[in-house]
C-alpha cells in the first residue's frame, strides 16, 4: 500500500491532469483534541471524491457539501457564491476553522474543546504536484511551499525531515519517501508483520536465502529477495525512514545482518529471540565481531512490546506496536518492554505463593 501523503498528491494530480477542478485541505493549526495532526492532507474533486483525511469524517462531509454544490450549480467563475452562502472559491488560498463554539464541535464530531484549521488551495498546478511525486517515488524528502498570496508553489529538496511551519507569507510542508522495513526470514511470523507494515504504509521487503521459505510466502506486494542478510543491508542503504527486523532465529542470517544495520541511520533495529538468546546474541557481537555495549545501545530485543503474545499474529501485533512508536517519537513506559515486563513477572509471587508466605496474623512469612 503506497503511503498516505502520495496516495493523495498522486490522486490530485490525476484529477487536475484531467481538467477536473479540486481542492487540497492542510491541517494547519490544532488546539486541544484533533483527530488528526498538524500537516495531514486531503484531497477533493469537483464531484466529491475523497482521497485523505482532515478529521474524523464530519468535516470532511461538510467541505463536501459545500464544494458540490458550489460547482453543481454553474459556479465556475472566481469567488462565485451557490446556494445562499455556500462557496467554495478559486483563486489564492483561504483558511477555514472548524470547532470554534462548543456546537460547532459538536456538530463536526470534534473531540471536547478540539478545533482545527485547515488551508485550502483551489485547483493546485498539476506540472508542481507531478515533479512533487516523481521526486517522493525516487525517495527524495521534498518541501512543498505555498506563497498565500496567490497559490504559487515551489518544490525544492529538505535536508531534513520537519514539521509544517506557516507564517504570513507562506505555508511550507515537508513531504518524504516511503517509510521502508526490511524483514530477514520469510516464515509466518514475517507474514503477519508485513501484512500489517503494508497496511501501515511501509515498502516491505523480505530477504532469505532459504528457498523453502521463500518459495512459500504469501503476501502480495512484498518484494522477496534471496541475497545474503547482510550483503542486502549494504545495498538497501537504510535511513532515518526505514527499520531492520531479524526473524530467523539463525546467527548466520541474523546477527550479521544486524550488525550492518547498526551501522547506518535506521530508526529501528532489532532481532526476534527470547530474553536469553538476545543475551547470546550481543555476547557473540562483542566477543567475535569487535562490539561493544555501547555500539550495541541501539540494537533491540527481545523486540515488540509486552502484551502477554504467544502465536504469530499476536507477535506481529507487538512488534508492529513498537515500531510504530519509535517511528512516531513516542516513548513507552519502562515497563511495556518485553524483558522488563517478564522479569516483573517472574519476582511478583503468585496466589499460591501468597498463601505459603502468609503470615497468618503473625506478621512473620516464611519461604517455601
Amino acid at each position: 500500500m503506497e503511503n498516505l501523503d502520495v496516495m493523495v498528491l498522486r490522486a490530485l494530480h490525476g484529477w487536475r491532469a484531467a481538467g477536473r477542478r479540486a481542492l487540497l485541505a492542510t491541517v494547519v493549526r490544532t488546539w486541544g483534541s484533533s483527530p488528526r495532526p498538524v500537516g495531514s492532507i486531503m484531497a477533493m474533486c469537483e464531484d466529491g471524491a475523497v482521497v485523505g483525511s482532515v478529521s474524523g469524517g464530519c468535516i470532511e462531509d461538510d467541505l463536501i457539501d459545500r464544494h458540490t454544490r458550489a460547482y453543481a450549480q454553474g459556479a465556475s467563475q472566481r469567488g462565485a457564491a451557490a446556494d445562499g452562502g455556500h462557496r467554495i472559491p478559486s483563486g489564492p488560498p483561504s483558511f477555514v476553522k472548524y470547532g470554534v463554539s462548543a456546537d460547532e464541535a459538536h456538530r463536526f464530531g470534534l473531540p471536547c474543546g478540539g478545533t482545527l484549521e485547515l488551508l485550502l488551495e483551489y485547483d493546485p498546478d498539476p506540472v508542481s504536484l507531478a515533479a512533487l511525486i516523481a521526486a517522493l517515488g525516487a525517495g527524495r524528502l521534498m518541501q512543498r511551499s505555498v506563497r498565500l498570496a496567490d497559490g504559487v508553489v515551489t518544490v525544492a529538496p529538505a535536508a531534513a525531515p520537519g514539521d509544517l511551519v506557516v507564517d504570513a507569507v507562506q505555508l511550507t510542508n515537508t513531504f518524504g519517501p516511503e517509510y521502508r522495513m526490511l524483514l530477514i526470514g520469510a516464515g509466518q511470523l514475517a507474514e503477519y508483520l508485513a501484512t500489517m507494515a503494508v497496511f501501515s504504509g511501509f515498502a516491505v521487503t523480505v530477504c532469505d536465502p532459504r528457498d523453502e521459505y521463500r518459495s512459500a510466502w504469501g503476501v502480495a506486494g512484498v518484494a522477496v529477495v534471496k541475497d545474503m542478510p547482510d550483503d542486502l543491508v549494504q545495498a538497501f542503504r537504510p535511513d532515518r525512514r526505514t527499520c531492520v527486523v531479524a526473524l530467523t532465529h539463525d546467527p548466520k542470517l541474523d546477527d550479521l545482518a544486524l550488525l550492518e544495520a547498526l551501522d547506518t541511520e535506521a530508526f529501528y533495529v532489532g532481532g526476534i529471540g527470547s530474553r536469553r538468546n538476545n543475551e547470546a546474541r550481543r555476547a557473540r557481537m562483542i566477543e567475535h565481531f569487535g562490539q561493544t555495549e555501547e555500539g550495541l545501545k541501539r540494537l533491540r530485543g527481545p523486540i515488540g512490546i509486552y502484551i502477554g503474545s504467544k502465536t504469530p499474529p499476536e507477535i506481529a501485533v507487538s512488534v508492529m506496536a513498537e515500531i510504530l512508536a519509535v517511528k512516531n517519537g513516542v516513548t513507552l513506559p519502562r515497563d511495556m518492554a518485553v524483558a522488563q515486563a517478564k522479569h516483573d513477572r517472574e519476582i511478583q509471587p503468585t496466589a499460591a505463593q501468597a498463601l505459603v508466605c502468609g503470615t497468618g496474623g503473625s506478621g512473620a512469612a516464611t519461604l517455601a
